[in-house]
């Protein structure tokens, strides 16, 4: 059986269809899965059971990207095509069942919506795989020792970060000695381009307790180090989806974004949002998405921290 998975080229929505990718290798264990995603975030899929080839698709100027993918695929004869971006490609190449995202449903999470195309209930949760040489390049970027609070303070654009010295407050305050990482070690994680929050962030900690995990590899090693802390906690991002999804307690922080439609999912997730939903953030004269400063700064450390604890409280490992 040949299976044709076209997912995001983002790792946000790349990581929250891997619970309907998940499906479909426990459902046909002798398929030969193909998946189609953005460069980014190809190692996370090529370390998934039965993906047998993934092809990573650079967008290119009016649409070329989709025609090199028909190129790619027309030859084979699929028995299942997924496609999750509702591309045309998808339904030029032979296949015996289609499953295609032709509507955006604004009143359900990304992970319902997902499940409803493909026709399964309950919805599949996030899940990632890693290799040995993954998991043994994750011990490196976080070492075996005192437990690990994981701290993403970046996001894709300035308007979702928290304040950086919100989260040094919230750091301070959750490593306390009578709070619920007393003298925790602190990773901070962040991509190439937003180091200069990140490092804003790092070089308070104690330098005994400091991780750097800022820039130092791709998504699928850096998921793999976010799976070895005690609890995560960051902004809406695509490293937040990773955090839910290696099962970690996963705290979101939410300003000018939509928490019904991309909270952290899973059992041991949860978020804290500003009193202000997005509408109400950028509905101010002259709001510009590239040039807003974070509209988050209502959101208080002290609502984040009772977030956080209650989190952590409510977690299994605890």
């Amino acid at each position: 059986m040949k299976i044709l998975f076209i997912t995001s080229t983002r790792l946000g929505d790349g990581v929250l269809s891997t619970g309907a990718l998940s499906h479909f290798i426990q459902t046909y264990p002798d398929a030969e899965i193909t998946v189609v995603c953005g460069p980014l975030i190809a190692g996370i899929f090529e370390q998934a059971p039965h993906v047998t080839r993934v092809i990573a698709v650079q967008k290119e100027p009016y649409g070329l990207h989709w025609r090199r993918l028909w190129m790619e695929t027309v030859g084979t004869k699929w028995d299942i095509v997924i496609d999750l971006r509702n591309s045309l490609m998808s339904r030029l190449i032979r296949a015996n069942k289609r499953y295609i995202r032709s509507v955006r449903d604004d009143k359900k999470h990304q992970v319902e919506q997902i499940a409803e195309v493909i026709g399964v209930s309950p919805p599949p949760a996030p899940v990632l795989w890693f290799s040995r040489d993954t998991l043994d390049r994750a011990r490196t970027l976080v070492p075996d020792g005192a437990p690990v609070l994981a701290i993403g303070p970046a996001a894709n654009w300035p308007a979702k970060t928290w304040p950086a010295e919100n989260f040094i407050e919230l750091i301070v305050m959750l490593t306390a000695a009578d709070s619920i990482l007393p003298a925790a070690r602190v990773a901070v994680f962040a991509a190439p381009g937003e180091e200069e929050t990140a490092y804003k962030i790092l070089s308070t900690i104690p330098t005994e307790r400091r991780i750097d995990v800022i820039a130092k590899a791709p998504p699928a090693v850096v998921a793999a180090a976010i799976q070895r802390c005690a609890l995560y906690i960051g902004n809406d991002s695509g490293l937040m989806h990773c955090a839910a999804a290696v099962g970690i307690p996963t705290l979101g922080l939410f300003g000018p974004s939509w928490p019904h439609l991309y909270r952290p999912w899973g059992p041991h997730a949860a978020f804290v949002a500003t009193p202000e939903n997005l509408d109400e953030l950028i509905g101010y004269p002259g709001y510009n998405p590239a040039t807003a400063p974070s509209l988050m700064t209502s959101l208080t450390t002290t609502a984040a921290a009772q977030a956080a604890v209650g989190l952590w409280r409510k977690s299994p490992a605890t």
